[in-house]
């Protein structure tokens, strides 16, 4: 399977994001990736109202928030962000008690 660059765990501020679908909905076409320019199909068009986004994106919010009180720069919060939890919960946790946290 090729390398899709706009899969690699990457999330955004979830107002943002569905401002982008809400413009890809009304257009019914892809404005971005590699359907740029093709129609949506209906199923394409459903993904987009934004439900299962909208978890990713406040899973990476709540992960970058962790790493930015952990005392992490928002350059290394935003790469943990993009990382499973289950990667970067010790990493964080171990940063917070060195901080003098929980």
């Amino acid at each position: 399977m090729a390398n899709n660059k706009y899969r690699d765990g990457r999330w955004s501020v979830p107002g943002r994001r569905a401002k982008g679908y809400a413009e890809e909905r009304k257009a019914k076409v892809h404005k971005w990736g590699t359907k740029e320019g093709k129609e949506l199909t209906d199923y394409e068009a459903g993904m987009r109202s934004g439900y299962l986004q909208c978890q990713n994106d406040h899973g990476g919010m709540f992960k970058y928030g962790q790493a930015r009180d952990a005392g992490f720069s928002k350059e290394e919060a935003g790469a943990m962000s993009r990382k499973p939890w289950k990667e970067i919960k010790g990493i964080i946790e171990k940063a917070k008690k060195g901080k003098g946290g929980k």
